[in-house]
């Protein structure tokens, strides 16, 4: 039982050290990039933070981190660093959410409402991330506004909702190894 703990110990840091390799990489690599003021859209830059918070907060957070060590290493502007790892926050709240809740993702109506609480929950850091940024910066409050909501909140929501139909695509098919079965809180996703 012991060398069953281990094992899995080593499987779920050798997990988290793969997803976070591909977290680093995808900002820096991605064809598909959008920089509008203090939002960027990289497309694809949340599945590795996804995949990690269905295995289990810790790696949610740990896989986060790296990600945010790919957006900065990728040379993009502080603030869409800071809006990287304000990320934390909702890879950990959905990872616990899930232990709570494993079967979550194995009903149609419980997957969206949880993607949408994620997704809010990754608005709203964002936003707050890019309040100091701009706050006062000499926009008016129309553009600030429309910055925020629109570009920010909005955009977010529906960035971070392409991404889990990403991630749910490829964990459903990871699910079909035992050993990432197997560590993962995540057991079952029905689309």
């Amino acid at each position: 039982d012991n060398q069953m703990k281990s094992h899995k110990r080593i499987y779920m840091m050798t997990m988290s050290g793969l997803l976070i390799a591909v977290a680093i990489i995808i900002p820096m690599i991605s064809p598909v990039k959008i920089i509008v003021g203090p939002m960027s859209y990289t497309l694809a830059s949340h599945v590795a933070i996804m995949i990690a918070m269905f295995i289990s907060p810790v790696v949610g957070v740990i896989v986060n981190l790296g990600a945010t060590l790919g957006f900065l290493l990728a040379g993009f502007p502080i603030v869409v660093v800071l809006r990287a790892l304000s990320q934390v926050v909702w890879a950990f709240l959905g990872g616990y959410y899930l232990v709570k809740h494993p079967q979550t993702l194995t009903n149609l109506k419980s997957l969206i409402v949880f993607n949408l609480c994620i997704a809010v929950i990754h608005g709203v850091l964002e936003m707050l991330v890019v309040i100091p940024f701009y706050y006062g910066a000499g926009m008016s409050m129309t553009s600030l506004c429309t910055m925020l909501f629109g570009f920010v909140g909005l955009g977010t929501i529906i960035h971070s909702t392409v991404d889990f139909v990403i991630a749910l695509i490829v964990m459903k098919a990871c699910l079909n190894l035992k050993s990432v079965k197997d560590i993962s809180t995540v057991k079952e996703i029905k689309l």
